[in-house]
């Protein structure tokens, strides 16, 4: 009986923790209107996918939007819009 509540106990202290854990998330489009093709597309999402925090990443080349999803307790807005200027195309807020 003592080795079941204990297992209970750490089994809720586990799950407990776990929860205290999560970290806000955020989702942004952000319009790129230089990025042109492929090469563009390809290019921007390995230079962002070394940006902390990034999670998921898409860059649509044929309506000119990138679309990020980040933790913004490791990353902003005005970051990823500098890291897509310092990749050589544009970045404006949808």
């Amino acid at each position: 009986m003592k080795f079941f509540k204990l297992t209970l106990f750490a089994l809720l202290v586990i799950a407990g923790s776990s929860f205290g854990q999560t970290k806000p998330v955020e989702k942004v489009i952000i319009k790129t209107p230089t990025i042109l093709c492929e090469e563009c597309q390809i290019k921007l999402e390995s230079y962002l996918k070394r940006e902390p925090g990034i999670m998921a990443l898409k860059v649509d080349f044929k309506r000119k939007i990138t679309t990020v999803t980040f933790m913004t307790d490791r990353n902003n807005i005005e970051q990823l819009k500098t890291a897509i200027s310092n990749a050589g195309f544009d970045a404006d807020e949808i």
